[in-house]
C-alpha cells in the first residue's frame, strides 16, 4: 500500500516517522520544505504536493492545524479522487466539517476516515499513541493496519465524524484537568508543602491523571513546553462548547476555562505553550511553582508496541 502524509508539524511529523520507521511505503509533503528534505533523508518521497499525492498513493493521510487547512488540501485532492483511494483525516477538527469533507470524497467514489489521536506527542512519537476511526466497518478493516504502526490503542467509533466529537472532548477534559492541576500545586506551594513531594502524593492518588504525570513535569521542571499550544487549546475548547451549545447543554465549567486561557493569551501570546497557564497564578501569588529532579523534555518510556483494535464493551 502507497501512503501519503501531508502536515509534518508538531504530531503529524511524529505519526508519519512511525510509518517510515516501521518500513512502509510513504511519500510526504508540507509547506515546510525543510520538514520534507528531513524526511526524503530518511527514505521517504517528495509527495510534491496533494494533488499528486492522491494520485499516486492508495491512502493519503492528513495532520493539519485547523478546519481550513484541511479544507484546502481536499479540494485541491478532490479531482484525483476515486475508487481505491482512501482520506484519513488525522487533524483535530470540526466534526460537521469532517463530515462534509468526507461526503465529497465518498461523492468522488473514494473512501474517508476520521481518525484524531489522542495521548500527548512524546506517545506519537514512540507510536504508542491512541486512535479514534470514524468510518464504516469495512474500510476501518482496511486501514487498520496503516493505523496500528502509528497507535497503540485502536477505536472503531461509527460514523465519520464520531472520532472528532471524542476528540474534543477529551481534549476538553485535558484542559479542565490543566487547570485544576496548576491550582494544586500552587496551592500545596503556598501552604509550605514540598513540590516534589506534592507531585507524588497527587501521582499515587485518586486524583492523579495523565495530564497530571506529564504536563506537571513539564511545569515543575520549569520546560512549560509539551508541544501543545493555546491557540490550539482554544479551538478544542472552543468545539467543545460549540457542541454544546448546539444541543442546549447549559455548562458552567467550560465558559470558565475559555476565559482563563483567552487571558493566558494576551499575557504571554496566542502560540505560548499551554503549561505557561502556570504562570498567572505565579504571577497573582509571587510564588514560584517549581521544583528539582524534574525533566525538561517528555520520553515515552513504554517499548513501541504494533497498536491493535479496542474492543467495545457490550
Amino acid at each position: 500500500m502507497k501512503i501519503g502524509f501531508i502536515g509534518l508539524g508538531n504530531v503529524g511529523g511524529k505519526l508519519a516517522g512511525s510509518l517510515l520507521r516501521n518500513d512502509l511505503n510513504l511519500s510526504v509533503h508540507d509547506l515546510n520544505t525543510s520538514f520534507v528534505a528531513d524526511f526524503v533523508a530518511l527514505g521517504a518521497r517528495d509527495g510534491v504536493s496533494p494533488a499528486m499525492l492522491m494520485q499516486n498513493c492508495d491512502v493519503v493521510i492528513t495532520c493539519l492545524p485547523n478546519p481550513a487547512a484541511s479544507d484546502a488540501v481536499v479540494t485541491e485532492m478532490l479531482p484525483h479522487v476515486g475508487p481505491g483511494k482512501i482520506w484519513m483525516e488525522m487533524s483535530t477538527t470540526d466534526a460537521n466539517e469532517v463530515k462534509r469533507l468526507g461526503a465529497l470524497v465518498i461523492e468522488a467514489g473514494g473512501e474517508a476516515v476520521d481518525c484524531p489521536v489522542s495521548g500527548g506527542c512524546h506517545r506519537a512519537d514512540t507510536g504508542n499513541i491512541s486512535i479514534y476511526a470514524g468510518c464504516k466497518r469495512s474500510t476501518f478493516d482496511k486501514v487498520l493496519p496503516v493505523l496500528t504502526h502509528m497507535g497503540r490503542r485502536i477505536l472503531h467509533v461509527g460514523d465519520i465524524g464520531n472520532s472528532s466529537l471524542l476528540k474534543v472532548m477529551t481534549n476538553y477534559l485535558a484542559t479542565a484537568n490543566l487547570i485544576t492541576v496548576c491550582e494544586a500545586l500552587t496551592v500545596m506551594k503556598a501552604a509550605g508543602m514540598d513540590m516534589g513531594m506534592t507531585y507524588e502524593a497527587i501521582s499515587m492518588s485518586s486524583g492523579t491523571s495523565f495530564v497530571h504525570e506529564t504536563e506537571s513535569q513539564m511545569i515543575l521542571s520549569g520546560s512549560r513546553n509539551v508541544n501543545f499550544t493555546m491557540d490550539l487549546i482554544q479551538k478544542d475548547i472552543g468545539l467543545f462548547q460549540q457542541i454544546a451549545d448546539d444541543h442546549s447543554v447549559p455548562l458552567e465549567v467550560s465558559p470558565l476555562i475559555i476565559d482563563i486561557m483567552t487571558d493566558g493569551q494576551k499575557r504571554y501570546g496566542e502560540r505560548a505553550q499551554s503549561d505557561r497557564i502556570i504562570e498567572r497564578l505565579e504571577e497573582a501569588t509571587g510564588l514560584s511553582i517549581l521544583a528539582e529532579g524534574f525533566p525538561r523534555v517528555l520520553i515515552d518510556e513504554e517499548l513501541e508496541e504494533r497498536g491493535k483494535e479496542v474492543v467495545v464493551r457490550r
